[in-house]
C-alpha cells in the first residue's frame, strides 16, 4: 500500500501506477506554494525514470514548467529548489529494495512538514481525477550537481583533504560520481570501488556482515585512510575509518556540528547520547524519529531564541540551520538531510587535528550505539510489544532483572537502566519492521545487548504469530 512514512510516500513499484503518482503530485502542488515551476530528480532504480515521467506529466497538465535535474542526490535537488525558489519532487525509495520506490516532496525552503503531509494525503484521497495521458511537453534540463559541488569546494577549500587516500564505495548510489569529484576538489585522492549496474539497497544504519567484511578488505587492500559512501538517494552518509570500522552517522554528525560551530543541536531520541556527553553544545533538543520532527524541533528552537542550530538523524542525515563561518569561509543553511557535510567535516577535522579518523573518533566520550531490526513484523504485534514495555520490562525476560531509572515514550519506548545502558524499541514508520536501538559504555556491551534483545524480541513476535 502506498503511504507516507518517515520519509515521503513509498510503496511497491506495482502500486506506484501513473494514476497514483500523478494524484500525489497534484495533491502536493495544491498544498505547497509555487510560481509555476517544479524541479524533479531521481535515483538510479530501474523504475525511477518512468515514475519521474508521471510526475512531469502531472505538473505539465497543471500548467507548470518542469526543470529536470535527472539522476541527482536528494540534497542537491533540495539546494536547487531553494536557489530557484520552487518546489521539488525526488523519485526515490532511499535504501529499500528495488521492487519499491517512492516520492520525496520539497518546498522551496526545504523538506515538507508533518502538517504538509497530512494535507497532501487528504487531497490525494479526495482527488477523483484519473488523467494519465502523456503530456511530457514543457521540460528543461537543470544542472543541480555543479552548484552542490561548488558549495562544499568553496567552504572547505582545496587543501582540506590533501594527503588523504579515500575509497568511494560507488555501488548504485546516485552520488557515486559526485563523491569522487568532492574528494578531488578538496585535494584528496579518490579510489573508486564497487561500481554496480544494478540497484543495491544499502541501509547505512544496518550494514550487513558481508558488506562490512568487503569494506574492511577494501580499506586494507588499498591502504585507505577512509572509505565513503551513501544510501541510494544520498541523504545518508557512510564513512569507514582506516581500521575498516563503520563510524555511526550520529557520531559523524556530532563531529560535523562541532566543526562548523553549532550551538544548539536537535536530534531524535535514538541518537547517541555522546552529543550531550561532549559538552560542546549549549543545548540539545530530542525529538521523535524522522526528519520532519527534527525540522519542527529546529523551528521551535529558533522561535525560543536559540542560535547556530543544526539537526541530524541517527543515520547521519545532517540539516544545517544557520550560515556557518570557518576560517573565513561560509556555507549557507540547507534544511534537508545531507550526506556531504558530515563526511567532509569529519575527515577535515581529523586532518586538522593531525589524527587518524579512528583516533579522532576514539577521543570522544565512550558511548556506543548498535541497532538492527526484525523484518516482516505486523504493526499490531510491534505495537503490543511497545505497550507491554511501557507497562514494565517484564514482557521481555532479558530486561526483567534490570533496574529502570527512566522511560521515554517520545517514539516507541526508550528504557534507561541503572548500569547506564539504554534500550529503545519502536515500529518502523514506513515498513513492517520492528526496530531496536541500544546504547552502552563499550562497543562489545552494546553488541551483546542488541543481540540479546533481538533474540528475545524474535521469541515474543513468534509467540504472538501463533
Amino acid at each position: 500500500m502506498v503511504k507516507f512514512g518517515t520519509s515521503g510516500v513509498r510503496g511497491l513499484v506495482t502500486e506506484l501506477t501513473p494514476e497514483v503518482v500523478q494524484c500525489y503530485v497534484r495533491a502536493f502542488l495544491g498544498v505547497v506554494p509555487h510560481s509555476g515551476v517544479l524541479l524533479i530528480g531521481q535515483d538510479l532504480r530501474p523504475s525511477s525514470s518512468d515514475i519521474a515521467r508521471s510526475v512531469s506529466n502531472a505538473a505539465n497538465a497543471l500548467g507548470l514548467k518542469v526543470h529536470d535535474c535527472g539522476q541527482v542526490p536528494t540534497p542537491a535537488l533540495a539546494l536547487a529548489a531553494e536557489t530557484l525558489g520552487a518546489p521539488a519532487v525526488m523519485v526515490t525509495g532511499s535504501h529499500i529494495p528495488a521492487d519499491r520506490n517512492g516520492l520525496k516532496f520539497y518546498r522551496a525552503d526545504g523538506e515538507i512538514t508533518k502538517d504538509d503531509e497530512a494535507l497532501i494525503q487528504t487531497a490525494f484521497e479526495q482527488d477523483q481525477t484519473r488523467d494519465v495521458s502523456p503530456k511530457y511537453l514543457d521540460v528543461l534540463p537543470h544542472d543541480a550537481t555543479a552548484p552542490f559541488l561548488a558549495r562544499y569546494a568553496d567552504f572547505f577549500g582545496p587543501e582540506a583533504l590533501r594527503g588523504l587516500r579515500i575509497g568511494v564505495y560507488q555501488h548504485s548510489s546516485v552520488a557515486r560520481d559526485l563523491l569522487i569529484d568532492l574528494i578531488r576538489a578538496l585535494g584528496g585522492k579518490a579510489v573508486p570501488l564497487g561500481w554496480c549496474g544494478t540497484f543495491v539497497p544499502i541501509d547505512t544504519e544496518a550494514v550487513d556482515t558481508e558488506t562490512r567484511m568487503l569494506l574492511q578488505d577494501w580499506v586494507r587492500d588499498n591502504a585507505l585512510d577512509a572509505l565513503v559512501s551513501t544510501d541510494g538517494d544520498a541523504d545518508r552518509p557512510m564513512l569507514i575509518n582506516s581500521t575498516g570500522k563503520l563510524v555511526p552517522g550520529d557520531i559523524l554528525s556530532v563531529l560535523a556540528a562541532r566543526y562548523i560551530g553549532a550551538e544548539t543541536i536537535v536530534t531524535p531520541v535514538s541518537s547517541n547520547t555522546v552529543v550531550e556527553a561532549t559538552g560542546a553544545f549549549r543545548s540539545v533538543r530530542r525529538t521523535r524519529i524522522g526528519s520532519p520532527y527534527v525540522i519542527a524541533g529546529m523551528s521551535e528552537a529558533a522561535s525560543n531564541g536559540d542560535s547556530q542550530i543544526a539537526g541530524y538523524e541517527a543515520n547521519g542525515g545532517f540539516l544545517l540551520g544557520f550560515e556557518a563561518n570557518r576560517n573565513g569561509r561560509t556555507i549557507a543553511p540547507l534544511m534537508t538531510r545531507d550526506f556531504a557535510l558530515p563526511i567532509l567535516a569529519a575527515l577535515a577535522a581529523a586532518k586538522e587535528a593531525n589524527m587518524s579518523l579512528s583516533a579522532f573518533v576514539a577521543d570522544l566520550p565512550a558511548r556506543f550505539v548498535a541497532s538492527n531490526r526484525l523484518q516482516d513484523v505486523p504493526k499490531n504485534i510491534s505495537d503490543k510489544l511497545v505497550a507491554g514495555l511501557q507497562d514494565g520490562a517484564d514482557v521481555l525476560p532479558l530486561l526483567s532483572s534490570r533496574t529502570i531509572t527512566k522511560t521515554d515514550p517520545t517514539d516507541g519506548i526508550r528504557l534507561y537502566f541503572a548500569d547506564e545502558s539504554i534500550v529503545h524499541v519502536r515500529p518502523s514508520g514506513n515498513a513492517p519492521e520492528l526496530r531496536c536501538y541500544v546504547e552502552a559504555g563499550t562497543e562489545g556491551a552494546a553488541a551483546e545487548l542488541l543481540n540479546d534483545m533481538l533474540r528475545h524480541m524474535e521469541t515474543y513476535v513468534s509467540g504472538k504469530r501463533e
